[in-house]
C-alpha cells in the first residue's frame, strides 16, 4: 500500500512539474556526457583533491612587472621551429638545439644554412609519416606523435658533448656530438614499471640523470587530464650510468616537470606544475634527503634553468585565479563542470583564466629576483623554458612555432 502512495505522489510531480523535471533529466544528461560532447569525454576521469598553496598568500605578495617587458621582446624563426620546448647550447657556442613537435631535434647553423635535423629518438620516424610541418603543434600530429617521439628537455654533458634527451614516449636518450639515431638509455624503472611521461633531465656531476615522469595514468596527448584530475602519480628519476638502472628518488608528484640542479650540485629543484610549485631535494650535507619547499607559484610552471650565477629561471603560464582554486579544493564540482559540453577554452574563460606569459627569477632561496611579463599577450604566450645565453633570453614554447628573445639583462 505504502508503495503504490510513493508511486502515485512521484507521477503527481512529474505532471505538476515538468519543467523542474525537464531540467534534472537535462542536468543528468550532461554531466553523464553518454555522447562524450565534454572536454573529458571518453575518459576515466577520477578528479582528487590535490596540495596548493591559498590564492590570496601567494597572488597578494607576488610582483608585478608595470612595463610588460616580455612584450618588448621579439620573435625569431617563425614557423621554421615547431614546438621549440626545450633550449640548449653546445660547448663549443653552437645552437641553439631544439625538440620539436615532429619528433625531430634541430640545430641552427646560420642565416645561409638555416635548421638541420640533428638527432631523431624512434627508429619508426620519417618526413612522410611525421613530418608535419607548422601542424605539428596541432591535434593532427597527435594521431603519430607516439610513433615519432616528442623530445622534450635536452641537455648536453658539456665534458663528453653528447646530448641527453627526455622523449615524452620513449624516454631518456642519449646522442653523441655527431648526432644521428639517438641511443635509448632506458625506458622502465628498476622494477620494470614503464617510463610513460619523460619531460625534463639534468646531469649530475658524478653522471647519475635525473629526470621526470609526469605520471603513471596518462601520456603527454592527455597531459590537461593530469591538472585537472590533480592525480599525483608523478616521479623523480634518478639513471646511473654505471649500472644502467633507473631509480625511483621520489613519487606521488603531482605533475613534475622541470628540474634543474644548483650550480654546487648539493640540490635539485624541480617545478609541479598541478600544484603551482617548485620544490627543492637535498642531495648533499646533513640535509640530504630532505624534501622541502622552495617558492609557490601565480601560475603553472613548465621547464626551470638556471644562470652562470647561479639563480634559476622559471617558466611560468600565469596565473591562477581564485575560482580555480575552488575548483582545486572540491573534486566532486570539478567532475561535474568539466563534464559540460563545452570547449575547454570556454571553460577556462568562465573560471577567469586569462592565460599570459610570465618569467622569474628566484635565487637558491626561492626569492624573486625579478619578474617579467607580457599581460597583453603581446608577443609571448605558453612558455615553456628560459635560458639566460650571451645576453639573451631566449625562450621556448612547447605549442607555438617560433623562439622569442629578449635582451638582458
Amino acid at each position: 500500500m505504502e508503495k503504490k502512495i510513493l508511486l502515485k505522489n512521484n507521477e503527481s510531480t512529474m505532471h505538476q512539474h515538468p519543467f523542474l523535471v525537464s531540467i534534472v533529466v537535462a542536468l543528468g544528461f550532461l554531466l553523464m556526457d553518454p555522447f562524450h560532447m565534454g572536454s573529458i569525454g571518453g575518459h576515466e576521469f577520477k578528479p582528487v583533491k590535490h596540495s596548493i598553496a591559498p590564492y590570496k598568500q601567494v597572488m597578494g605578495h607576488w610582483p608585478i612587472d608595470n612595463v610588460s617587458r616580455l612584450g618588448l621582446g621579439k620573435l625569431e624563426f617563425v614557423d621554421e621551429v615547431f614546438g621549440p620546448e626545450s633550449i640548449e647550447f653546445d660547448n663549443l657556442g653552437r645552437g641553439p638545439y631544439t625538440g620539436l613537435a615532429d619528433g625531430r631535434v634541430v640545430r641552427w647553423m646560420g642565416p645561409v644554412i638555416g635548421w638541420e635535423t640533428f638527432a631523431i629518438v624512434s627508429p619508426n620516424w620519417s618526413e612522410k609519416l611525421c613530418g608535419g610541418g607548422v601542424d605539428s603543434t596541432t591535434r593532427k600530429q597527435w594521431k603519430v606523435e607516439k610513433l615519432c617521439g616528442r623530445p622534450l628537455g635536452l641537455r648536453f654533458n658539456k665534458d663528453t658533448g653528447d646530448l641527453y634527451i627526455a622523449d615524452a614516449y620513449y624516454g631518456l636518450h642519449v646522442v653523441g656530438p655527431e648526432g644521428g639515431l639517438a641511443t635509448t638509455l632506458t625506458a622502465h624503472d628498476a622494477d620494470g614499471r614503464p617510463i610513460l611521461f619523460a619531460n625534463d633531465l639534468d646531469i649530475h656531476r658524478n653522471g647519475s640523470i635525473f629526470f621526470t615522469d609526469t605520471s603513471a595514468r596518462y601520456n603527454r596527448v592527455n597531459h590537461f587530464l593530469i591538472m585537472l584530475e590533480g592525480e599525483s602519480t608523478g616521479r623523480l628519476l634518478r639513471y646511473d650510468p654505471s649500472t644502467k638502472q633507473t631509480h625511483v628518488v621520489l613519487n606521488g608528484l603531482a605533475f613534475p616537470n622541470g628540474v634543474q640542479l644548483s650550480k654546487d650540485h648539493s640540490f635539485l629543484i624541480f617545478t609541479e606544475t598541478t600544484n603551482c610549485r617548485i620544490m627543492k631535494l637535498w642531495l648533499d650535507g646533513s640535509k640530504s634527503g630532505t624534501l622541502e619547499l622552495m617558492v609557490n607559484l601565480p601560475g603553472f610552471p613548465d621547464n626551470v634553468r638556471r644562470n652562470e650565477r647561479g639563480d634559476f629561471w622559471v617558466a611560468i603560464d600565469c596565473c591562477r585565479t581564485a575560482p580555480q582554486e575552488v575548483l582545486s579544493h572540491n573534486p566532486w564540482l570539478r567532475s561535474m563542470y568539466f563534464r559540460l559540453p563545452f570547449p575547454m577554452k570556454w571553460l577556462a574563460g568562465l573560471m577567469g583564466m586569462r592565460m599570459y606569459t610570465v618569467v622569474s627569477l628566484l635565487n637558491e632561496n626561492g626569492e624573486v629576483l625579478q619578474v617579467l611579463e607580457d599581460r597583453k599577450g603581446a608577443v609571448m604566450k605558453l612558455m615553456s623554458e628560459v635560458r639566460e645565453v650571451n645576453g639573451k633570453l631566449w625562450i621556448g614554447t612547447v605549442a607555438h612555432n617560433h623562439i622569442a628573445t629578449v635582451p638582458y639583462p
